[in-house]
């Protein structure tokens, strides 16, 4: 039996859990998510937790159960609490702003670019560098977030681009000059 399968989910009292047809709904205070699991994996929703069982052991079942349990568990925690990610944007002249539900980012090309967000995640943004994003999907969350780290990527010689908050760039040392000269 898979250690993390077996743990049960307690449910808040403000999360409604529905499964039908293989779709395990669950709402909450910040938002709804929704996911279909595969057909081996069975969820036994009662008052108040959360079960994911396998209905065989076939090799496929056993590692899909630690797994299925841990998104049921993100799935819950997301509508609850919810989940974010931060981004920084350094270098001269970069900067984000939110419009609407877009990010505009000038990071150094001849056009702004103009980032739509997913209807479930939203965006702050401080001192136009600090870009923070909000979800009850960690999925989506996660693909955003590369996304629009991928529109301008940390630059080894000046550290310039977007990066993760806390994420460290390891630094090459350029050209000398004075080696060129001779």
């Amino acid at each position: 039996m898979s250690r993390i399968g077996k743990k049960i989910i307690l449910v808040p009292e403000k999360v409604k859990v529905e499964f039908k047809d293989g779709r395990l709904h669950i709402q909450g205070p910040k938002g709804s998510v929704s996911r279909v699991f595969h057909k081996t994996m069975e969820i036994e929703i009662s008052a108040k937790e959360i079960q994911v069982k396998r209905k065989d052991d076939s090799r496929e079942s056993r590692s899909l159960h630690g797994l299925t349990r841990t998104l049921v568990y993100n799935m819950v925690k997301g509508v609850t609490d919810g989940f974010e990610k931060k981004l920084e944007i350094i270098g001269l002249g970069y900067k984000a702003q939110v419009q609407g539900k877009a990010l505009q980012l000038t990071l150094g090309y001849t056009n702004p670019i103009q980032f739509d967000l997913p209807e479930s995640v939203q965006a702050k943004v401080d001192a136009n560098t600090k870009i923070t994003l909000l979800s009850p999907d960690r999925e989506i969350l996660g693909d955003v977030a590369s996304k629009l780290r991928a529109l301008r990527l940390p630059e080894p010689y000046k550290g310039t681009g977007i990066r993760y908050e806390g994420e460290v760039i390891i630094r090459k040392v350029g050209k000398t000059g004075t080696a060129a000269a001779a």
